[in-house]
């Protein structure tokens, strides 16, 4: 049986903290693709398309130095299932994100551990790669996608432990570098991925003993009540707290949870803020999914630059294992990191007013008028969003340097860049727009997102055939294409100066009308001494 949602609350670290571990060791490790692919190249996957070997179709003999064969034709189709197993992890969070806002996060989570479990053991022939993928890109943004509105029971600090999240899966890449090593000390493959079949099923198990049957709130839902000498938050059973010394506040919180339960999702997904939100999203993360798809055939051409009499297959091979070890570890940069974006986005929260506060109740008392919550969720975006492009131009810009030991400088904001991104996308989704929509909308995004993302496998086509290996120019393509990105914070300042506006004149009104009840009050009382009188 389902816990409650009062007994998940006081379940809540524990729930954070094995969601984290969870997301680290099972969400999107398919983004460690530079480590998969070595060992999927190791063990002869699609190696029958290489024209080098003639027997290999016959007898699947070894090349020289124990090792299968490799070419451009394998190559592409090893990095077409990769692109299949990416879009999944971005693409499937569309439907996930509705079934979420209607059901709750445990029944998609369950299924999404199954899915991983079932799959983790497919290294039996080539065509069965492309579904393991899939599956395991599914089943990774399951659970990562589950484990995005576990913040809401973190109040003011829910966007830095929604960036812990992010984090965590952004850097879960670092599993399948672990799994090389294990791999590179003589463990079968196939006994390494039915040991991982097997940590799945603890998800399994503490996803059903912990996680509840409803999706949390959020953290200005009525269900929430604070104590009144502490000030700390809890939940209750009940569904609207009953509060007998103020209850002018509960009505206009209970009111204020309804307006936001009302707003249609149309309306939402067609906002300025999230349509451009979306670009930027699609281009980033085609932007991010095309290095890490090319990465090893990046490195190898700033090892030959093209040139076939430098081609030392034994220097490239540990040059390849050199550096894709580096860029797996770099992974572990998006959990140390991604607290500081959310950060950022919690910036000065604990100053604002509430956003249910009626203005007439807080301007009557004596103390000084605090922040406007919205307009500081949206500076504090705005910050946000100008840092991460800021990084992602610079690591355009370091891509584009021919020279090998620098490159380590793109793998670290790269990694960055890729776990700041999405907490920023998700901070602004929270920050804007009704907590029911955030599945729906983050799905939504992340499906165009994904779709778009495709575009990286006719570009390495592109750069492995006409370009022969060389990536320079789609990088440029690529960079000025991020520009576009400064765009979403320019529009973001153009709505806050709206608000701002409209705070002002409502300031202006809630005053005017304070006063004139007050002058009326005066005149009644002159007219009444005068008939006295």
């Amino acid at each position: 049986m389902a816990p409650s949602l009062a007994q998940a609350y006081r379940r809540r670290w524990w729930m954070a903290v094995t969601s984290i571990i969870e997301n680290l060791f099972f969400s999107a490790v398919l983004l460690g693709w530079a480590s998969l692919l070595i060992m999927l190249k190791n063990e002869g996957f699609y190696s029958h398309l290489c024209i080098e070997n003639e027997t290999f179709a016959t007898n699947r003999s070894l090349v020289e130095g124990g090792r299968w064969p490799s070419c451009v034709e394998q190559e592409e189709m090893l990095n077409l299932g990769f692109t299949i197993g990416s879009f999944f992890l971005s693409a499937a969070t569309l439907p996930l994100g509705i079934l979420m806002d209607k059901f709750g996060p445990r029944p998609i989570r369950l299924i999404g551990r199954s899915d991983t479990a079932l799959v983790s053991d497919q290294n039996v022939s080539d065509f069965l790669i492309f579904f393991a993928v899939s599956f395991n890109g599914f089943g990774g943004i399951c659970l990562t996608f589950t484990s995005l509105i576990l913040p809401n029971m973190f109040g003011n600090i829910r966007s830095t432990i929604l960036s812990l999240m992010i984090g965590s899966y952004a850097s879960s890449a670092v599993t399948f570098l672990g799994i090389k090593l294990i791999y590179d000390l003589g463990v079968s493959f196939r006994l390494i991925m039915w040991v991982w079949t097997g940590l799945a099923c603890f998800v399994i198990l503490n996803c059903f003993l912990n996680w509840p049957g409803e999706s949390f709130p959020a953290p200005e839902d009525s269900r929430y009540t604070s104590d009144r000498v502490t000030g700390d938050r809890y939940i209750t059973n009940v569904m609207i707290m009953e509060d007998t010394v103020s209850p002018k506040p509960q009505e206009s919180e209970k009111t204020h949870s309804e307006n936001a339960s009302t707003v249609p999702i149309c309306r939402s997904v067609c906002s300025p803020i999230f349509l451009w939100s979306v670009v930027v999203m699609a281009i980033t993360q085609l932007r991010l999914i095309f290095f890490m798809g090319a990465m090893n055939k990046m490195i190898e051409f700033l090892v030959t630059h093209g040139d076939p009499n430098r081609k030392d297959v034994e220097f490239n091979f540990y040059s390849l294992a050199f550096y894709s070890s580096i860029f797996g570890t770099m992974q572990l940069l998006c959990l140390v990191t991604c607290p500081l974006i959310g950060y950022i986005m919690d910036w000065r929260l604990k100053e604002c007013e509430e956003e249910h506060v009626d203005i007439s109740t807080s301007k009557s008392n004596s103390a000084p008028p605090k922040r406007d919550r919205k307009i500081q969720k949206l500076s504090n975006a705005i910050r946000a969003f100008i840092f991460t492009n800021f990084l992602l131009v610079m690591f355009g810009v370091i891509s584009l340097i021919d020279n090998l030991p620098i490159q380590v400088l793109s793998f670290a904001l790269h990694t960055v860049v890729r776990g700041f991104i999405h907490s920023c996308c998700g901070g602004l989704y929270a920050a804007v727009y009704p907590a029911n929509h955030f599945g729906t909308l983050t799905g939504f995004q992340s499906t165009i997102s994904a779709a778009f993302a495709l575009l990286q496998q006719p570009l390495f086509i592109l750069m492995v055939g006409y370009l022969g290996g060389n990536p320079y120019w789609i990088n440029v393509g690529l960079l000025i294409f991020s520009l576009v990105g400064f765009l979403l914070p320019c529009y973001l300042f153009y709505h806050q100066r709206g608000l701002i506006r409209k705070k002002v004149q409502l300031d202006v009104i809630a005053a005017c009308q304070s006063k004139m009840k007050g002058l009326n009050l005066d005149i009644f009382k002159t007219k009444t001494t005068n008939i006295i009188l």
